[in-house]
C-alpha cells in the first residue's frame, strides 16, 4: 500500500499559516547539534497538522535540550522550569486549561537523572502531552559529564570512564504505564516527524526517546549517541505514515511487508508497515523483550515501539469540567448552600 498526503512543501496550510509562523529564535547551540534537527521536525510537524501556535504550550527542565524550546513555535506560551522539574509543571498547566496541547521536552539528565521520579508519575497518570527526551549520553550544557544514559565504559577526555549501565528511557517509560512509547534517532528527519505527528494526536502520554548526538562532548564513533553508531546500527522496526482525518486516503497494491492501521482518537489513521519482523505495537510485553534484545545484541532500535489508545487520561479520571479551570468564575467554583450542606454533612 502506498498512502498520498497533501504536499508538505505548500506555503500554507490548511488553516492559511504558514511555515514561518511556526518558527522561532536562532538557535544558540553547536552547529550540527541534533536538537535543532528535531526543533525542525516539530515545526514541520506543527505546520503539517494545522496546529495553532497560541494553542500549544511549551514545557522543559534545564539543560540543552530545554533550551530548544526556544527555536521552535515562538507564538505558543511556554515555561522553562527547574532541573528535572518539567512534568509537574506541565500537569499543573495543563489542568488549568485542558482546551492547551502540551509538549515538554527534556533532555536525558532531566529525565533520567534528578527527574526520573517525576517521569514516572507523569506515566501512571497518563498525562496528554507530547514527552520528548532529546538524549545525547552526555551533560552537555555544563560540558560533559556522564549522564543516566551514557554507555558503560564510555571513556571521555575530562570525564574517565563510566562504570554504569545506563538508564533505558523507553524501558522506564513502557513499565511506568505510558501509553505511547516510540525511540528514534535525530539523523533520521522522516521517522521523527512522523511519530511527532502520531504523538501530538495521542490522547494520553506520548513519550519520543529520540537519540540526538552532541557534537561537542560526546562525538565518539564508537559509542550509541553517536550519528556514525546511529546510522550503522539503527534497525528500524516498521515504516511509518500519519494520515490526518480530513485527508483523502490512496492506497496502492505493494509487495513489501504488511501494513496494520492504528485509528488514532480523534479518527486519524497511523499506517505502519512492517519492515521484514512480525512485530505489533500495541503488545507491550513483545515491545519490553525488543529492547532487550537489540540491547544485547548492540542495536538501535527505533519506531513505535508501543501504543495504547483505550487508557483513560488523567483528565478523564478527574472527571473534570470541559470548560478550562483557568476560566471558571468565582459564580462557578462555589457550591451553593443545598451542595455546601451536603459536603458539611458527609464530614460529620
Amino acid at each position: 500500500m502506498k498512502f498520498e498526503a497533501r504536499n508538505v512543501k505548500a506555503k500554507f496550510n490548511n488553516i492559511g499559516y504558514e511555515r514561518k509562523e511556526y518558527g522561532g529564535a536562532a538557535s544558540t547551540l553547536c552547529q550540527g547539534c541534533g536538537h535543532n534537527s528535531i526543533a525542525s521536525q516539530i515545526i514541520a510537524a506543527c505546520f503539517e497538522l494545522d496546529l495553532i501556535p497560541e494553542q500549544i504550550a511549551k514545557f522543559s527542565g534545564i539543560g540543552c535540550s530545554s533550551k530548544s524550546p526556544n527555536y521552535f513555535l515562538n507564538r505558543s506560551f511556554g515555561f522553562n522550569g527547574l532541573h528535572g522539574r518539567m512534568p509537574s509543571l506541565a500537569l499543573g498547566a495543563l489542568f488549568a486549561d485542558t482546551s492547551v496541547k502540551g509538549i515538554g521536552v527534556s533532555g536525558d539528565g532531566d529525565t533520567a537523572s534528578i527527574g526520573m521520579g517525576q517521569f514516572k508519575h507523569l506515566g501512571r497518570r497518563n498525562l496528554p502531552m507530547v514527552y520528548i527526551v532529546e538524549n545525547n549520553g552526555v551533560y552537555g550544557l555544563t560540558k560533559g559529564q556522564f549522564s543516566a544514559t551514557s554507555d558503560k565504559d564510555l571513556e571521555l577526555k575530562h570525564q574517565g570512564i563510566n562504570q554504569y549501565i545506563p538508564v533505558d528511557i523507553c524501558m522506564e517509560a513502557l513499565v511506568g504505564q505510558a501509553t505511547f512509547v516510540a525511540r528514534t534517532f535525530a539523523g533520521d528527519p522522516k521517522q521523527v516527524k512522523e511519530l511527532l505527528k502520531a504523538a501530538l494526536v495521542h490522547n494520553g502520554l506520548a513519550v519520543l526517546d529520540i537519540i540526538s548526538p552532541c557534537v561537542t562532548f560526546h562525538n565518539k564513533d564508537e559509542y550509541l549517541h553517536s550519528y556514525m553508531w546511529g546510522r550503522q546500527h539503527e534497525l528500524p522496526l516498521h515504516d511509518l505514515a500519519y494520515i490526518p482525518v480530513q485527508e483523502e486516503i490512496l492506497i496502492e497494491e505493494f509487495e513489501e511487508g504488511s501494513v496494520k492501521d492504528v485509528t488514532m482518537h480523534d479518527g486519524s489513521h497511523l499506517y505502519i508497515k512492517k519492515l521484514g519482523r512480525d512485530y505489533d505495537p500495541t503488545n507491550k510485553s513483545q515491545a519490553i523483550n525488543l529492547l532487550h534484545e537489540a540491547q544485547e545484541n548492540g542495536l538501535l532500535l527505533t519506531g513505535l515501539l508501543y501504543m495504547d489508545t483505550g487508557q483513560p487520561t488523567s483528565f478523564d479520571q478527574h472527571n473534570l469540567v470541559e470548560k478550562p479551570l483557568n476560566r471558571l468564575t468565582e459564580s462557578e467554583l462555589r457550591p451553593n448552600r443545598e451542595k455546601l450542606d451536603r459536603m458539611n454533612a458527609s464530614f460529620r
